[in-house]
């Protein structure tokens, strides 16, 4: 199945991102010139999901030395920089530090010639891109088999082409099914506060004309209660060693429902998504967002002025609720540890 539509595109001077703060009301894209600006994209969730930060932040660190090397400056100094910038606009999401951390690795073996490491470093950003895209095709496969060939399957935020290189981790996944002839019908979570379901999920289903219907976070053990869910999927920000999930707040009352309900319920990640520096949910670092995304909506206050909010960005669910991961290189069964070290040997 063709995604038609591109998140992430490089022109060899300017990275281009689809504003997803916007959709589905305008499909504008952005241009982004420098290293700051797409630290700033990445901050102010113009590009959101982990895959994707991560080639973005890849294709800031060419942008950073392209323009130390323009303008005759040291490019290591404008690398670290840079680095150190990228590296500190969203904590949760491990595919951001893998990405930088792959670059900083190509830089240490570079000489100094600058337009000679700038073309070596483009081609690794490059390399992450289309290796991100081919794990999601591989995922895709993988984890299709796991869908039923008929039924509903209930997703959570947005793990589609949007939150990657193209074609998408969970979302992936659910293409793949379709496209293998399941006769899929998706439920979307509407994913307060940001509602990356309503606004990105939904949009891109109904772009791929995949059957789907959406509904308020709280209406899921509504259909839970009523069987009309089969199996629920998700992405991934984060997954430790053990298994537990670090994922859109909401992630772990889906997987509580789940389990309640004897529903299978499947994780889609890459490899790249796995950080077996940490051990288990108690060492996965939780952003805290804006309270204005809770009190707002639309630009407009919806709730007193003056009130407390609380608005972490993720949860974790704990190794124990999953029934699946799918990686690109196969599916994992619980327990997870002994298969997700097995991933890295």
């Amino acid at each position: 199945m063709r995604v038609t539509f591109r998140t992430i595109e490089w022109t060899g001077d300017a990275l281009l991102l689809l504003d997803q703060r916007i959709l589905p009301g305008r499909e504008t894209v952005r241009r982004y010139a420098t290293a700051r600006g797409v630290a700033d994209a990445i901050r102010t969730m113009v590009v959101r999901g982990a895959p994707a930060i991560g080639v973005a932040a890849a294709f800031g660190l060419v942008l950073a030395v392209r323009s130390a090397v323009r303008g005759g400056r040291p490019w290591r100094e404008a690398f670290r920089t840079a680095a150190e910038m990228l590296g500190a606009t969203r904590p949760t999401a491990v595919n951001l530090f893998w990405a930088i951390e792959r670059m900083r690795r190509g830089a240490s073996m570079l000489s100094d010639d600058p337009r000679e490491s700038l073309r070596a470093l483009e081609r690794e950003a490059v390399a992450v891109y289309e290796e991100d895209l081919a794990a999601n095709r591989a995922m895709g496969a993988h984890g299709a088999k796991l869908l039923p060939r008929s039924g509903s399957v209930l997703t959570h935020c947005n793990a589609g082409a949007l939150a990657t290189a193209g074609y998408g981790t969970a979302l992936g996944v659910i293409r793949a099914a379709v496209a293998a002839g399941k006769r899929i019908h998706v439920y979307v979570d509407e994913t307060r506060p940001f509602l990356q379901g309503a606004r990105l999920t939904a949009w891109e289903l109904s772009k791929d004309k995949i059957p789907c219907t959406l509904i308020t976070d709280n209406m899921a053990a509504k259909l839970f209660g009523d069987g009309k869910i089969h199996a629920a999927i998700v992405g991934a920000d984060r997954i430790a060693r053990n298994g537990d999930v670090a994922n859109k707040i909401g992630t772990y009352g889906v997987a509580v429902l789940c389990r309640v309900h004897k529903v299978p319920f499947y994780v889609a990640a890459p490899r790249s998504t796995i950080d077996l520096g940490v051990r288990s949910v108690k060492e996965i670092p939780i952003e805290e967002r804006n309270g204005r995304e809770v009190t707002h909506f639309m630009g407009r206050r919806v709730a007193p002025d003056g009130i407390r909010v609380y608005n972490p960005a993720f949860d974790v669910t704990p190794a124990r609720y999953v029934s699946a991961i799918v990686t690109e290189k196969g599916v994992l069964f619980p327990p997870f540890s002994r298969d997700i070290r097995a991933l890295f040997r």
